[in-house]
Protein backbone atom coordinates (compact mmCIF):
# COMPACT_ATOMS: atom_id res chain seq x y z
CA UNK A 1 0.00 0.00 0.00
CA UNK A 2 1.05 3.51 -0.90
CA UNK A 3 2.32 5.83 2.52
CA UNK A 4 1.55 9.10 2.36
CA UNK A 5 2.40 11.99 5.27
CA UNK A 6 -0.32 13.42 6.94
CA UNK A 7 -1.21 17.00 6.35
CA UNK A 8 1.40 18.58 9.35
CA UNK A 9 4.48 16.69 7.55
CA UNK A 10 2.93 17.53 4.12
CA UNK A 11 3.44 21.39 5.14
CA UNK A 12 6.48 20.92 7.04
CA UNK A 13 8.12 19.31 3.68
CA UNK A 14 7.07 21.87 1.50
CA UNK A 15 8.67 25.02 3.86
CA UNK A 16 11.72 22.75 3.17
CA UNK A 17 11.76 23.20 -0.42
CA UNK A 18 13.74 25.47 -2.28
CA UNK A 19 12.15 28.96 -2.35
CA UNK A 20 12.15 29.04 -6.47
CA UNK A 21 9.14 25.82 -5.90
CA UNK A 22 7.85 26.86 -2.94
CA UNK A 23 4.22 28.10 -2.35
CA UNK A 24 3.34 29.64 1.34
CA UNK A 25 0.70 26.36 2.09
CA UNK A 26 -0.44 23.77 0.47
CA UNK A 27 -3.12 25.21 -1.70
CA UNK A 28 -5.52 26.57 -2.74
CA UNK A 29 -3.33 26.68 -6.27
CA UNK A 30 -0.25 24.75 -6.51
CA UNK A 31 2.23 25.67 -9.05
CA UNK A 32 3.62 22.78 -11.59
CA UNK A 33 7.45 22.54 -9.79
CA UNK A 34 6.00 22.83 -6.80
CA UNK A 35 4.09 19.49 -7.35
CA UNK A 36 6.84 18.07 -8.64
CA UNK A 37 9.42 18.86 -5.77
CA UNK A 38 6.72 17.71 -3.68
CA UNK A 39 5.82 13.81 -5.03
CA UNK A 40 8.84 12.27 -3.22
CA UNK A 41 8.15 11.16 0.12
CA UNK A 42 5.12 13.59 0.47
CA UNK A 43 3.13 11.67 -2.32
CA UNK A 44 0.07 13.77 -2.47
CA UNK A 45 -2.91 11.78 -4.61
CA UNK A 46 -3.19 13.34 -7.32
CA UNK A 47 -6.19 13.18 -9.68
CA UNK A 48 -6.17 14.02 -13.08
CA UNK A 49 -9.82 15.00 -14.18
CA UNK A 50 -9.09 14.75 -17.95
CA UNK A 51 -11.84 13.73 -20.05
CA UNK A 52 -11.86 12.69 -23.90
CA UNK A 53 -9.58 10.56 -25.75
CA UNK A 54 -7.00 10.97 -28.16
CA UNK A 55 -7.74 12.66 -31.52
CA UNK A 56 -7.94 9.65 -33.92
CA UNK A 57 -7.29 7.18 -31.44
CA UNK A 58 -9.05 5.05 -28.47
CA UNK A 59 -6.38 6.05 -25.87
CA UNK A 60 -7.62 8.28 -23.40
CA UNK A 61 -5.78 11.63 -22.59
CA UNK A 62 -4.63 10.39 -19.41
CA UNK A 63 -3.29 7.05 -21.04
CA UNK A 64 -1.47 9.19 -23.19
CA UNK A 65 0.41 10.64 -20.44
CA UNK A 66 0.05 12.07 -16.84
CA UNK A 67 1.72 13.18 -14.43
CA UNK A 68 3.33 10.19 -12.49
CA UNK A 69 1.48 8.60 -9.55
CA UNK A 70 -1.68 10.66 -10.83
CA UNK A 71 -5.13 8.53 -10.95
CA UNK A 72 -7.75 9.44 -13.73
CA UNK A 73 -10.80 10.88 -12.21
CA UNK A 74 -12.75 11.91 -15.47
CA UNK A 75 -14.68 14.83 -14.65
CA UNK A 76 -18.14 13.03 -15.45
CA UNK A 77 -17.76 11.48 -12.49
CA UNK A 78 -18.39 14.50 -10.47
CA UNK A 79 -21.19 16.05 -12.83
CA UNK A 80 -25.57 15.20 -12.76
CA UNK A 81 -27.20 13.84 -15.60
CA UNK A 82 -27.71 15.35 -18.97
CA UNK A 83 -30.79 16.72 -18.20
CA UNK A 84 -29.26 18.82 -15.43
CA UNK A 85 -25.32 18.51 -15.43
CA UNK A 86 -24.83 20.76 -12.81
CA UNK A 87 -27.23 18.67 -9.94
CA UNK A 88 -25.28 17.03 -7.26
CA UNK A 89 -24.06 13.70 -6.83
CA UNK A 90 -25.81 12.35 -4.85
CA UNK A 91 -23.83 11.18 -1.16
CA UNK A 92 -24.12 7.50 -1.63
CA UNK A 93 -23.04 7.65 -5.30
CA UNK A 94 -19.81 10.08 -4.42
CA UNK A 95 -19.06 7.64 -1.76
CA UNK A 96 -18.58 5.36 -3.99
CA UNK A 97 -16.57 7.24 -6.89
CA UNK A 98 -14.19 8.72 -4.07
CA UNK A 99 -13.32 5.09 -2.88
CA UNK A 100 -12.81 3.83 -5.84
CA UNK A 101 -10.23 6.68 -6.25
CA UNK A 102 -8.63 6.13 -2.82
CA UNK A 103 -9.81 9.32 -1.58
CA UNK A 104 -9.11 10.11 2.13
CA UNK A 105 -10.52 13.11 3.97
CA UNK A 106 -6.94 13.88 5.68
CA UNK A 107 -4.74 13.29 2.53
CA UNK A 108 -3.24 15.88 0.38
CA UNK A 109 -5.18 16.49 -2.86
CA UNK A 110 -4.10 18.05 -6.07
CA UNK A 111 -6.68 18.27 -9.12
CA UNK A 112 -5.27 18.66 -12.34
CA UNK A 113 -7.44 19.43 -15.61
CA UNK A 114 -6.08 20.24 -19.30
CA UNK A 115 -5.45 23.69 -19.20
CA UNK A 116 -6.09 25.24 -22.25
CA UNK A 117 -9.24 27.24 -21.72
CA UNK A 118 -11.07 28.81 -18.60
CA UNK A 119 -13.65 26.27 -19.03
CA UNK A 120 -11.09 23.34 -18.37
CA UNK A 121 -10.08 25.57 -14.91
CA UNK A 122 -13.50 25.59 -14.20
CA UNK A 123 -14.19 21.90 -14.03
CA UNK A 124 -11.02 21.52 -11.77
CA UNK A 125 -13.02 24.40 -9.36
CA UNK A 126 -16.16 22.38 -9.14
CA UNK A 127 -14.02 19.29 -8.43
CA UNK A 128 -12.52 21.30 -5.75
CA UNK A 129 -15.51 22.51 -4.37
CA UNK A 130 -17.33 18.92 -4.38
CA UNK A 131 -14.18 17.39 -2.35
CA UNK A 132 -13.96 20.21 0.50
CA UNK A 133 -17.52 20.18 0.71
CA UNK A 134 -17.33 16.27 1.09
CA UNK A 135 -14.86 16.95 3.83
CA UNK A 136 -11.09 16.41 1.86
CA UNK A 137 -8.29 18.51 3.35
CA UNK A 138 -5.66 19.85 2.19
CA UNK A 139 -6.86 20.60 -1.71
CA UNK A 140 -5.27 22.32 -4.33
CA UNK A 141 -5.31 22.80 -8.34
CA UNK A 142 -2.82 22.63 -10.30
CA UNK A 143 -2.17 26.48 -11.89
CA UNK A 144 -2.21 26.06 -15.65
CA UNK A 145 -2.93 21.99 -15.93
CA UNK A 146 -1.17 19.48 -17.74
CA UNK A 147 -0.55 21.72 -20.11
CA UNK A 148 1.94 23.72 -17.78
CA UNK A 149 3.42 20.60 -16.76
CA UNK A 150 4.12 19.58 -19.84
CA UNK A 151 5.93 23.26 -20.92
CA UNK A 152 8.20 22.63 -18.08
CA UNK A 153 9.56 19.59 -19.28
CA UNK A 154 8.62 17.50 -16.16
CA UNK A 155 8.30 14.38 -16.70
CA UNK A 156 4.98 12.20 -17.19
CA UNK A 157 3.78 8.57 -17.34
CA UNK A 158 2.05 6.71 -19.72
CA UNK A 159 -0.98 3.94 -19.29
CA UNK A 160 -3.48 3.36 -16.89
CA UNK A 161 -3.09 3.12 -12.86
CA UNK A 162 -4.82 1.27 -10.56
CA UNK A 163 -5.77 3.05 -7.22
CA UNK A 164 -6.30 1.43 -3.73
CA UNK A 165 -9.66 1.99 -2.52
CA UNK A 166 -10.12 4.13 0.61
CA UNK A 167 -13.13 3.47 3.43
CA UNK A 168 -14.15 7.31 3.06
CA UNK A 169 -18.04 8.16 4.03
CA UNK A 170 -19.32 11.35 2.52
CA UNK A 171 -20.88 13.94 4.69
CA UNK A 172 -21.86 16.86 2.27
CA UNK A 173 -21.58 19.93 3.56
CA UNK A 174 -24.23 22.57 2.70
CA UNK A 175 -21.06 25.25 4.12
CA UNK A 176 -20.73 26.89 0.09
CA UNK A 177 -23.74 25.66 -0.73
CA UNK A 178 -27.05 27.48 -2.55
CA UNK A 179 -29.92 25.48 -3.18
CA UNK A 180 -32.70 26.89 -5.60
CA UNK A 181 -35.06 27.06 -2.09
CA UNK A 182 -32.27 29.17 -1.27
CA UNK A 183 -31.95 31.37 -4.50
CA UNK A 184 -35.96 31.20 -4.49
CA UNK A 185 -35.52 33.04 -0.63
CA UNK A 186 -32.94 35.62 -1.81
CA UNK A 187 -35.44 36.64 -4.79
CA UNK A 188 -38.42 37.25 -2.33
CA UNK A 189 -36.22 38.64 0.23
CA UNK A 190 -36.49 35.99 3.17
CA UNK A 191 -33.03 35.91 2.48
CA UNK A 192 -29.73 37.80 2.29
CA UNK A 193 -27.41 37.20 -0.59
CA UNK A 194 -26.36 38.46 -4.01
CA UNK A 195 -26.20 36.80 -6.85
CA UNK A 196 -23.56 36.21 -9.28
CA UNK A 197 -23.83 35.26 -12.86
CA UNK A 198 -20.31 33.85 -13.98
CA UNK A 199 -21.15 33.77 -17.91
CA UNK A 200 -20.32 35.56 -20.56
CA UNK A 201 -22.64 38.52 -20.14
CA UNK A 202 -24.76 37.92 -23.65
CA UNK A 203 -25.79 34.74 -21.49
CA UNK A 204 -26.80 37.22 -18.95
CA UNK A 205 -28.33 39.59 -21.13
CA UNK A 206 -30.98 36.57 -22.85
CA UNK A 207 -29.04 36.39 -25.94
CA UNK A 208 -27.75 32.93 -24.98
CA UNK A 209 -28.26 29.99 -23.20
CA UNK A 210 -27.59 26.33 -22.52
CA UNK A 211 -28.78 23.30 -24.53
CA UNK A 212 -30.26 21.83 -22.02
CA UNK A 213 -31.79 25.26 -20.62
CA UNK A 214 -35.63 25.80 -21.39
CA UNK A 215 -35.24 29.44 -21.63
CA UNK A 216 -32.83 32.28 -21.96
CA UNK A 217 -32.11 34.47 -19.05
CA UNK A 218 -31.14 34.71 -15.74
CA UNK A 219 -31.80 34.99 -11.78
CA UNK A 220 -33.75 37.34 -10.97
CA UNK A 221 -31.81 40.59 -9.24
CA UNK A 222 -28.70 39.37 -10.56
CA UNK A 223 -25.66 40.91 -11.32
CA UNK A 224 -22.68 39.27 -13.45
CA UNK A 225 -19.04 39.18 -13.00
CA UNK A 226 -17.87 36.94 -15.76
CA UNK A 227 -15.58 34.09 -14.57
CA UNK A 228 -12.81 34.36 -17.64
CA UNK A 229 -11.88 37.82 -15.66
CA UNK A 230 -9.99 36.91 -12.65
CA UNK A 231 -7.22 35.15 -15.31
CA UNK A 232 -3.95 36.94 -16.86
CA UNK A 233 -2.44 36.64 -20.10
CA UNK A 234 -2.63 32.09 -19.84
CA UNK A 235 -6.09 30.78 -20.89
CA UNK A 236 -5.96 28.76 -17.45
CA UNK A 237 -3.59 30.44 -15.09
CA UNK A 238 -5.19 32.00 -12.40
CA UNK A 239 -3.36 34.87 -10.54
CA UNK A 240 -4.07 35.79 -6.93
CA UNK A 241 -2.75 39.21 -6.96
CA UNK A 242 -5.57 40.02 -9.93
CA UNK A 243 -7.42 38.14 -7.83
CA UNK A 244 -7.72 40.52 -4.85
CA UNK A 245 -7.40 43.84 -7.35
CA UNK A 246 -10.96 43.22 -9.10
CA UNK A 247 -12.71 41.20 -5.56
CA UNK A 248 -11.86 44.99 -4.33
CA UNK A 249 -12.56 46.93 -7.36
CA UNK A 250 -16.18 45.07 -8.01
CA UNK A 251 -17.47 45.69 -4.44
CA UNK A 252 -16.84 41.83 -2.77
CA UNK A 253 -16.03 42.22 0.06
CA UNK A 254 -15.62 40.03 3.58
CA UNK A 255 -19.49 40.29 5.09
CA UNK A 256 -21.07 39.32 2.12
CA UNK A 257 -23.75 36.81 1.18
CA UNK A 258 -22.27 35.84 -1.97
CA UNK A 259 -23.96 33.66 -4.31
CA UNK A 260 -21.82 32.27 -7.74
CA UNK A 261 -24.18 30.42 -10.57
CA UNK A 262 -23.12 30.10 -14.42
CA UNK A 263 -25.67 27.15 -16.53
CA UNK A 264 -24.60 24.05 -14.74
CA UNK A 265 -22.33 25.67 -12.05
CA UNK A 266 -18.84 24.89 -13.40
CA UNK A 267 -17.77 28.72 -14.55
CA UNK A 268 -19.55 29.60 -11.34
CA UNK A 269 -17.13 27.20 -9.57
CA UNK A 270 -14.42 29.86 -10.66
CA UNK A 271 -15.51 32.59 -9.49
CA UNK A 272 -16.46 30.45 -6.06
CA UNK A 273 -12.64 29.80 -6.33
CA UNK A 274 -11.43 32.67 -6.39
CA UNK A 275 -14.16 34.80 -3.85
CA UNK A 276 -13.84 31.96 -1.24
CA UNK A 277 -10.60 30.44 -1.96
CA UNK A 278 -8.50 32.88 -3.38
CA UNK A 279 -9.88 36.26 -2.01
CA UNK A 280 -10.95 34.71 0.95
CA UNK A 281 -14.53 35.61 1.73
CA UNK A 282 -15.96 33.34 4.26
CA UNK A 283 -19.93 33.56 2.93
CA UNK A 284 -19.32 32.58 -0.33
CA UNK A 285 -21.98 29.86 -1.92
CA UNK A 286 -22.07 28.00 -5.26
CA UNK A 287 -25.58 27.10 -6.71
CA UNK A 288 -24.58 24.15 -8.56
CA UNK A 289 -27.44 23.58 -10.97
CA UNK A 290 -27.52 27.38 -11.98
CA UNK A 291 -29.92 28.36 -14.62
CA UNK A 292 -30.54 24.36 -16.12
CA UNK A 293 -32.07 23.16 -13.59
CA UNK A 294 -33.41 26.85 -12.34
CA UNK A 295 -34.86 27.87 -15.80
CA UNK A 296 -36.36 23.80 -16.18
CA UNK A 297 -38.32 23.92 -13.03
CA UNK A 298 -40.44 27.08 -14.67
CA UNK A 299 -39.09 29.97 -11.96
CA UNK A 300 -39.09 33.29 -13.03
CA UNK A 301 -36.34 34.87 -14.54
CA UNK A 302 -34.86 38.24 -15.86
CA UNK A 303 -33.70 39.18 -19.10
CA UNK A 304 -36.02 36.70 -20.85
CA UNK A 305 -36.36 38.16 -24.58
CA UNK A 306 -40.49 38.67 -25.29
CA UNK A 307 -40.69 36.28 -28.08
CA UNK A 308 -39.04 33.50 -25.29
CA UNK A 309 -41.50 34.87 -22.75
CA UNK A 310 -44.57 34.51 -24.73
CA UNK A 311 -43.91 31.49 -25.61
CA UNK A 312 -43.17 30.35 -22.16
CA UNK A 313 -46.35 31.76 -20.77
CA UNK A 314 -48.39 29.94 -23.27
CA UNK A 315 -47.14 26.56 -22.80
CA UNK A 316 -47.30 26.86 -19.05
CA UNK A 317 -50.92 29.09 -19.54
CA UNK A 318 -49.62 31.32 -17.76
CA UNK A 319 -50.84 33.96 -20.71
Amino acid sequence: MTKHLPPLAFALVLAALPAAAQTPEFGPLIEADTLDAARDGVDPLILDIRPGKVEGSEQTLFEAGHIPGALHAPYNLFRGPSENPGALVPEDRLTEVLRSLGVTADRPTVIVHQGSDQTDFGSAARVYWTLKSSGVAPLAILNGGMNAWQAASLPVETGPLTPTPSDITVSFSDEWLATTADIEAIVAGGQPGELIDARPVEFWEGNAKHDAAARPGTLPQSRYFTHSDWFGDAPARIEPSIVERLAAANGFEQGDRLVSFCNTGQWAATNWFALSELAGIEDVRLYPDSMVGWANSGNAMDNVSRPIRNLWNRVTGKC
